[in-house]
């Protein structure tokens, strides 16, 4: 949703201090236009992160900065005091200037004492991309002003609120954590492994690099456009045009449950879609119990079906109850030979996942696992 109509398309504009993006409409503003009530927001130059570029981005969209410009600047030629000036004229200043103050939309998170966090049950203090989201006029929400644009509803919609949630907590609260050094486990052994694929992680990775012969001031800029571009494709138009409406099909599909299996602990889908945190949200909302063990869709490709065990939580590999240990790692005919059922395909190492090439099959399978 927000790389939707108003992405980037045009080249940068600059002069000496400052640079400029063009508008995220249709129209084009260079750094030197006199448009009356041209809003410019500011943000610090050098170094870029995630949550300013997605700040930058999201802030861009409201109705409040549509057409805003970007400063970026922190020039220390100008001198302390003048640099804070400076800064001070803008209507709008993300991650500098050491204040946070929503009635002047001024939206930092580095100055000492600092405890922003977004509510709802969540903890984790924000970043400068969290405060905009967060953040609106007389106590509204940027971030659901957004939403509803995208879903053409209005902000009241419970639809809206739904994802306003849903979006911090699958993705705003990760940039916020990963921003303000939050560690993402209670543990004092090192990870087991390094995850340098995530959003903050690729925004990272395009400032300049120490060996580029051409460090300059525009060169960092174009960075700094990609940046924004990259963060504003992410997440929220999954979330609007895929996952939301997946909601209903999964709503229906655990209605049925027991249409299906007497024990309700198998969920068929009707047409695949994303599920799974619906249906973790969804136990809890229609008081589940017992909760679902495995998942059958089919596979659009193959026209095969999926058996899958559904995992002890969202963010955990461990299924309830994996596929029989006596089935893990075989295929085609010796699986179906174990199994005494006709048409399986295979069943991973792990027992999280299985195929078989009907659904009967595939029914039968998750049937049997719930014995075994």
């Amino acid at each position: 949703m927000l790389s939707g109509a108003r992405g980037f398309t045009h080249k940068l504009f600059f002069f000496p201090r400052y640079l400029t993006l063009p508008l995220m409409s249709h129209s084009r503003v260079s750094a030197f236009s006199t448009a009356p009530n041209l809003k410019r927001i500011g943000t610090h130059n050098g170094s870029f992160h995630c949550d300013e570029a997605l700040g930058c981005f999201m802030i861009r969209l409201t109705d409040k900065f549509r057409d805003a410009q970007i400063v970026r600047t922190r020039d220390q030629q100008l001198g302390f005091s003048q640099f804070g000036e400076v800064l001070e004229s803008l209507d709008a200043v993300l991650d500098v200037g050491g204040v946070y103050d929503p009635s002047r939309d001024r939206y930092d998170h580095h100055q000492k004492g600092f405890g922003e966090v977004f509510g709802h049950g969540f903890t984790t203090k924000l970043s400068s991309a969290g405060l905009v989201y967060k953040t609106g006029l007389t106590l509204k929400h940027f971030g659901m002003e957004i939403i509803a644009k995208e879903l053409r509803l209005d902000q009241g919609h419970p639809d809206v609120h739904r994802l306003f949630l849903v979006v911090y907590k699958s993705f705003m609260e990760a940039v916020d954590a990963i921003d303000n050094g939050i560690n993402q486990y209670d543990a004092d052994q090192p990870p087991r492994y390094v995850n340098n694929t995530h959003l903050s992680s690729r925004v990272g990775k395009l400032n300049l690099d120490w060996v580029d012969p051409d460090q300059s001031s525009e060169k960092e800029n174009e960075a700094f456009e990609r940046a924004m571009n990259l963060t504003g494709k992410m997440n929220v138009h999954f979330h609007v045009k895929s996952w939301l409406p997946a909601r209903s099909i999964v709503v229906e599909c655990l209605e049925a449950r027991k249409d299906i299996d007497p024990s309700g602990e198998i969920m068929v889908l009707n047409r695949f879609c994303p599920w799974k945190l619906h249906l973790f949200e969804l136990e809890e909302e229609m008081k589940i119990d017992p909760p679902i063990k495995y998942v059958l869709y089919q596979d659009d490709r193959s026209k095969h079906w999926r058996v899958q065990a559904v995992a002890v939580s969202p963010d955990k590999f461990e299924s309830r109850k994996p596929l029989p240990s006596q089935w893990r790692g075989l295929r085609d005919d010796e699986l179906s030979t174990v199994a005494v059922i006709p048409g399986c395909v295979f069943v991973h190492m792990s027992g999280f996942i299985g195929g078989n090439q009907s659904y009967e099959g595939a029914l039968a399978m998750a049937k049997d696992a719930l014995k075994l």
